[in-house]
């Protein structure tokens, strides 16, 4: 072991040699966490005083549209140009991608940066629609999948679009 390896047995330390320089915000990650888990706690105690019934079986169909409305408002917050105005105090424009897509890159540093991590990444903020829109059907389970249908009806519609675009191009092909 190098003198570094036998000294680095502080949380500091462990952490910077983590980060690999400093470079991954994780106070930051550490502080989203924690208001992931306090909303959905917090969602959870009032729920329960207020007597919201969770439901005692979620029906396969259900399951997917959650899973279609969790995927399609995951790429409007992260890549839409629309939403924009949401990552540009976290994030800055790296490129342009397809149909209405923008790619971002997170910028800053701390939580800061921590924050644009999330918001430039659809996988991230999966996490967080799928537990908003589950705590929702929790309490509310006919509009959630109200809200949810909309949501799974513009997926389709852009897939309805993709697939007639790349009809146009291999009819001019």
């Amino acid at each position: 072991m190098t003198t570094d390896e036998n000294t680095a047995t502080d949380a500091g330390t462990d952490t910077a040699r983590y980060a690999d320089r400093g470079e991954v915000p994780l106070a930051g990650y550490a502080t989203l966490a924690s208001v992931f888990a306090a909303g959905t706690g917090g969602f959870a105690l009032l729920a329960r005083r207020r007597g919201v019934r969770p439901p005692e079986r979620v029906p396969p169909w259900d399951v997917v549209l959650l899973g279609t409305a969790t995927y399609k408002a995951s790429r409007l917050l992260t890549r839409d140009k629309v939403t924009s105005f949401v990552r540009a105090p976290f994030t800055r424009r790296s490129g342009e991608g397809e149909a209405n897509e923008v790619m971002d890159e997170p910028r800053g540093g701390g939580l800061r940066r921590a924050v644009g991590d999330l918001l430039s990444c659809p996988f991230c903020v999966s996490a967080w629609v799928a537990g908003t829109l589950v705590c929702s059907y929790a309490a509310a389970p006919r509009l959630t999948r109200l809200v949810c249908g909309g949501f799974g009806a513009v997926a389709v519609s852009d897939w309805l679009q993709y697939a007639w675009t790349w009809t146009q191009q291999t009819e001019e092909a």
